[in-house]
């Protein structure tokens, strides 16, 4: 073959192997390159699902959204970053969007979505007062829903292997004693239930949820217990009288997360794998709540946005009181962590101890899964 003759076969042999790589990628089905990230739970999580809801427990109007990157509020019960965008960013992935989002179709749908909701808990007749909530078992079948929109997008095979290697956060249980047990003296639930009884209802209830999401595929689920409610400036404004924490919601907490860590070590074991992690968010938030100097606040116990005492009275309106500065505040309104706490508790999340973080944190997650790639 002469030189000319072996430069156009070589030219030719290029282009078709360009041809079929091309075809190829037109044809097969796409890959999800990041690891997705799917959050279930109430307002500490929710990213702005119940915009799109008729109900009173909403964020979607100023001061909500002051820090955050566009200044304008999205939904998210924070001042700014909630806690998963902030796992979100140590994942290195975008923030995921509200399921309820129309903007969450397409290639949007393989970074995860959220399906929080403010108001929800474990129980459905927790947040009755907010009428149109999302409850979990709603968002669970959301989530089979986006399970199948995700197939329709990039095959079967490869949306479950997205949903197996994808991280879940699930946050729920405070607002079942906030706005459900200890909503109004003699509440239904505490005429049904001594509060030890009421806890262990709970947590069977809990487990079915669990068990739910691992048969819909998630493999590693970080579950939150839940933070010192107590000390929240709703519960000081309406328990308290010299700004102690709120005795009656403290017992709840201490009765409920020690058999939630259980709960999540039989299923593990019953699994045979790390699949639930827990995440003790007391002892995270109870940090800084306890010694707010300790971390740069000036207080942990008046709200940023509110009124009334404690900044504790009513939800956070245009009307409200409002601090200047958000970096010296623990919380922003009446129940809801400012983002410079969420910070904190993220910190502890991905690198916290076994004290905080058991059976490991984020960081030692991620190290191990990275190998199974």
């Amino acid at each position: 073959m002469d030189q000319n003759n072996h430069r156009v076969f070589v030219s030719f042999i290029f282009m078709m192997c360009h041809l079929i790589l091309f075809t190829c990628s037109i044809f097969a089905p796409q890959q999800a390159e990041a690891r997705a990230f799917f959050v279930f739970g109430d307002s500490l999580v929710d990213n702005g699902n119940n915009n799109y809801l008729l109900t009173t427990a909403r964020a979607d109007a100023p001061p909500y959204g002051i820090d955050y990157p566009t200044r304008r509020p999205t939904g998210r019960f924070s001042n700014g970053l909630n806690i998963p965008d902030l796992l979100s960013e140590r994942i290195g992935s975008e923030p995921t969007l509200p399921y309820l989002s129309p903007q969450l179709n397409g290639e949007a749908l393989l970074v995860g979505a959220n399906f929080a909701s403010a108001g929800i808990g474990i129980l459905n007749d927790t947040g009755i007062q907010f009428i149109n909530i999302i409850r979990i078992t709603q968002q669970l079948q959301y989530f089979e829903q986006y399970q199948q929109r995700v197939s329709a997008l990039i095959g079967e095979e490869e949306a479950q292997r997205l949903v197996n290697e994808a991280l879940v956060l699930i946050t729920l249980g405070g607002n079942d004693f906030v706005n459900n047990y200890f909503l109004v003296p003699f509440s239904a639930r505490s005429r049904q239930f001594a509060l030890p009884d009421y806890v262990v209802y709970l947590i069977s209830e809990y487990r079915k949820i669990l068990v739910r999401l691992y048969e819909l595929g998630s493999r590693r689920v970080l579950v939150t217990g839940t933070g010192p409610i107590g000390c929240a400036p709703a519960e000081l404004a309406q328990r308290s009288r010299a700004g102690e924490c709120a005795q009656d919601l403290q017992q709840a907490v201490d009765l409920f997360n020690p058999q939630l860590v259980q709960l999540l070590n039989q299923l593990n074991s019953e699994i045979g794998s790390d699949v639930f992690i827990a995440a003790n968010t007391n002892p995270m938030s109870f940090d800084f709540v306890s010694n707010p100097q300790a971390y740069g606040f000036v207080t942990s116990k008046v709200a940023c946005c509110g009124q009334g005492p404690y900044n504790g009275i009513g939800l956070c309106t245009a009307l409200s009181n409002l601090c200047p500065n958000r970096e010296l505040y623990a919380f922003w309104d009446p129940f809801h962590p400012t983002e410079k706490a969420n910070r904190i508790i993220v910190e502890r999340i991905v690198t916290g101890s076994i004290e905080y973080m058991n059976p490991m944190n984020l960081s030692t997650i991620l190290l191990l899964d990275s190998k199974k790639t």
